[in-house]
């Protein structure tokens, strides 16, 4: 039984998640890393990478990369900052550019993926980089500036800003998206597609799968997703800015990774993810409790990643019989 369950591709980023908190616990519970508090913490940092992880990992299933999810963070940002901040504008017409735009970069990144065969970490690479200048430019243009101050009142505040005890409205979005990908990926024939088309994509399309399809509809998932991370941070920060979500290019496949997601596509699950999520969060909040030096946090942090991505290999491998 133990061993069945070890086989499982989110077993790995499971034990990671177990053993960073507990690591954490024992040096940060005397400095509030097990109160609500520092709970809360961890898990808003959680489900801020959440939001976009669970679709980039879906994505990475599917045997493709997207680099420009934390430039479309930033373009989601600037609509919503734009249209209340700029403009003083209701948030709902921010929040429906913001949408609107994230779908564009996602089928546009889908259709030249799929119709020319280029690589998609190239793709994606040039749609952050032509995204951020022009994000860039629309912000000074409209209103002078690349950092803008937003705000909502009513339902959209409801929805986007809100917290309660310190548990921001992320943590929600996170558990419904979580939940839909989730079901999606393991209940629907869409989901098999993905795993197919990640696993042997020619072979997917011999037996009939639209694999073109699939992928485009992957990469708007994942821009869709990132779309939601930025209305959510600048609503709930009131504040939008261009480099808002920078820290999110890599994190999300990190995240992914740690989760059991293989970079090879075909394999991985959408809970595996939800680990990877949380061990970021975990070390985040840990290294900021501690006080340790501001500037070796992404040191500790990537070696611990690292760690864990070492740690999970050697698991699969010692329970397939390979080590």
């Amino acid at each position: 039984m133990g061993r069945i369950l070890l086989t499982r591709p989110e077993a790995g980023g499971a034990v990671s998640a177990l053993v960073v908190f507990v690591f954490f616990a024992a040096l940060a519970g005397g400095n509030g890393f097990l109160n609500a508090t520092g709970t809360a913490n961890w898990l808003n940092t959680a489900a801020e990478l959440g939001i976009v992880a669970v679709s980039v990992g879906a994505l990475m299933i599917g045997g493709e990369f997207d680099l420009s999810v934390g430039a479309t963070v930033g373009a989601a940002s600037i609509c919503v900052g734009i249209a209340t901040g700029g403009y003083g504008l209701s948030a709902w017409i921010g929040v429906l550019a913001a949408v609107v735009v994230a779908l564009a970069v996602g089928a546009a990144n889908g259709l030249i993926v799929a119709r020319t065969g280029l690589p998609s970490f190239i793709v994606t690479l040039a749609t952050m980089m032509m995204l951020l200048g022009l994000s860039l430019a629309v912000s000074i243009f409209a209103t002078g500036s690349s950092n803008i101050s937003a705000n909502a009142s009513g339902v959209p505040a409801a929805i986007f800003a809100s917290s309660w005890n310190g548990f921001g409205v992320a943590i929600v979005w996170w558990v419904v998206l979580l939940l839909i990908t989730a079901w999606v990926m393991t209940r629907t024939v869409f989901g098999n597609w993905v795993y197919a088309t990640g696993g042997n994509e020619q072979a997917a399309r011999l037996v009939g799968v639209p694999t073109n399809r699939v992928k485009i509809v992957l990469f708007m998932a994942t821009s869709l997703s990132a779309a939601v991370t930025g209305i959510v941070q600048t609503l709930s920060l009131s504040n939008g800015n261009v480099t808002l979500g920078g820290a999110f290019i890599f994190q999300g496949i990190a995240a992914a990774v740690i989760g059991g997601v293989l970079l090879t596509g075909g394999y991985g699950s959408t809970w595996g993810t939800a680990f990877g999520a949380v061990t970021y969060g975990i070390i985040s909040t840990g290294v900021l409790l501690l006080g340790w030096n501001a500037d070796l946090t992404q040191l500790f942090i990537g070696a611990l990643l690292l760690l864990a991505v070492l740690a999970n290999h050697r698991l699969r491998g010692f329970v397939l019989g390979r080590g």
